[in-house]
């Protein structure tokens, strides 16, 4: 066994593993942190196959902005960790018929039937002036475009959805109004002075001792 395929059984596993605690962790925090760590094996994976845009892509795009930003969506939607785990059991038996019928159509699309060095070449080795990022600008923009133009429609549907969750009212939570501040006098707005009448101290008496 080469060093090549021993990579790419450790990164494999990695993203393997990483993936499945992404759906088993009840706290989502560790779920993105494993999901990171899932973006790194398969950049890692990307690198065998000899795209290195794409893995410098993944870890600078995803790793270190979209997980960064799903990071903090999680943390400021406060999610509520013991209802989570309440429907957890709930909806076990679901999840576990979909985890089946997912398992089965990825057999049946990489199984040993359909897929492997028997079926398809391996890729030749190109030469080192060799650029996949204009190859794969491309392929993007010309066989791809729709299917691009799409994906892009539906990030941003998803980054305006998850500004809008984040926008939630709580009765218990005081808001300013830019407005209100900007047009604000500094003589009868700012500081109000308050007439308090004054009154008169009352001095105690001290009770009367009685001697025998």
């Amino acid at each position: 066994m080469g060093f090549e395929k021993i990579l790419f059984y450790v990164f494999a596993s990695i993203a393997v593993i990483a993936a499945g605690m992404v759906v088993t962790r009840r706290n989502p925090v560790h779920a993105v942190l494993y999901l990171v760590l899932a973006f790194v094996a398969s950049a890692g994976l990307w690198i065998l196959l000899e795209a290195e845009f794409l893995a410098i892509a993944l870890v600078l795009v995803y790793v270190g902005a979209v997980m960064v930003l799903f990071l903090f969506v999680v943390m400021m939607l406060d999610i509520d960790v013991a209802a989570m785990r309440a429907q957890f059991i709930r909806y076990l038996p679901l999840g576990l018929l979909i985890a089946v019928v997912m398992l089965a159509e990825i057999f049946l699309v990489v199984g040993p039937d359909t897929f492997g060095l028997e079926q398809f070449a391996k890729p030749q080795a190109q030469p080192a002036d060799y650029s996949n990022t204009s190859e794969l600008g491309m392929v993007l923009y010309t066989v791809y475009m729709y299917p691009f133009e799409i994906a892009a429609v539906i990030l941003l549907v998803a980054i305006v959805a998850a500004i809008r969750l984040t926008l939630r009212r709580r009765p218990d939570t005081k808001y300013e109004d830019p407005a209100r501040q900007v047009r604000v006098k500094k003589g009868s707005d700012r500081v109000r002075i308050v007439q308090v009448p004054a009154e008169p101290r009352v001095v105690p008496v001290p009770d009367k001792v009685e001697t025998q």
